[in-house]
């Protein structure tokens, strides 16, 4: 009890109670520096709802999120089963294919920004697609698969292995090869793993930050502005800490909305494989 004790204490001091005090200041006009503020009640709430630039933010956020996650999963899943199979070197390749999530994704967004910015460009004589403003949001869903799909494929590659080897052995016997075994039966005892990768997956894709920050730093013109990015940006640094606190209580709410909703659909899924 008494070693509780000092981590409730830091977990209180460092994350509920900072939880606490940006709700407060979502109901003042607080702009992030000095001590006065005025309390405004519900209005950033309200002006929440009819800001282009966070609409925008939102509907960039969200196409971002939904592809990256699609993609991420299929090619994880892809992975695991190759990485799974009775292959040389097994080991070896699943500790080497698990190096992007252990590099920090800062470092990683910078990488790929050398990589967009003047690689692609030499070889292929056209303009980065960071400076795009229809073609940056791919450059960031690339970075986010590329450093993501480890961690998915981990997950996957222990899904894998719950699977008994004598159900596929009686699949065998009953003729089922291919896609019908993994149909009908891997991806039915495998599919709490999916939950797990697809919930966890898209709250990460979400909540993108870092990517943004290296890449594009929300540019070209505002076209690649995440809403973690837009709160950090305007918040702390434009004068509008009392209107992204809002925006931040807005987005906390979406992200358990949207996490319940996918585990009450994947849950009644599981239930029905």
């Amino acid at each position: 009890m008494m070693i509780a004790v000092p981590i409730l204490l830091l977990f209180f001091a460092f994350n509920t109670l900072p939880l606490i005090k940006g709700f407060m200041y979502s109901f003042t006009n607080f702009r992030g520096y000095g001590t006065k503020f005025d309390w405004v009640g519900w209005r950033n709430y309200i002006d929440l709802f009819t800001d282009t630039r966070v609409g925008n933010s939102y509907w960039f956020t969200f196409k971002l999120a939904l592809v990256a996650t699609i993609l991420i999963n299929i090619l994880s899943l892809v992975m695991a089963l190759a990485l799974n199979a009775k292959i040389r070197f097994k080991s070896f390749l699943r500790g080497m294919y698990f190096v992007p999530n252990i590099l920090g994704a800062l470092v990683v967004g910078y990488i790929f920004s050398y990589i967009f910015t003047y690689i692609l460009p030499a070889l292929t004589s056209t303009a980065s697609m960071l400076a795009n403003k229809n073609l940056a949001w791919i450059a960031i869903v690339i970075v986010c698969a590329w450093q993501s799909i480890a961690m998915n494929t981990l997950i996957y590659i222990s899904g894998l292995q719950t699977v008994p080897e004598d159900v596929y052995e009686a699949a065998s016997l009953d003729g089922a090869t291919g896609w019908n075994r993994f149909r009908y039966i891997t991806f039915p005892l495998i599919m709490p793993f999916f939950t797990i990768n697809m919930v966890l997956c898209m709250k990460n894709n979400l909540m993108v930050f870092d990517q943004i920050m290296a890449l594009t730093k929300g540019g070209p013109a505002q076209s690649t502005e995440s809403i973690s990015f837009l709160i950090y940006n305007n918040g702390m640094g434009g004068g509008q800490f009392g209107f992204q606190s809002a925006n931040a209580v807005i987005f906390f709410i979406v992200i358990v909305i949207i996490s319940v909703l996918q585990l009450k659909y994947l849950n009644k899924k599981e239930e029905q494989l």
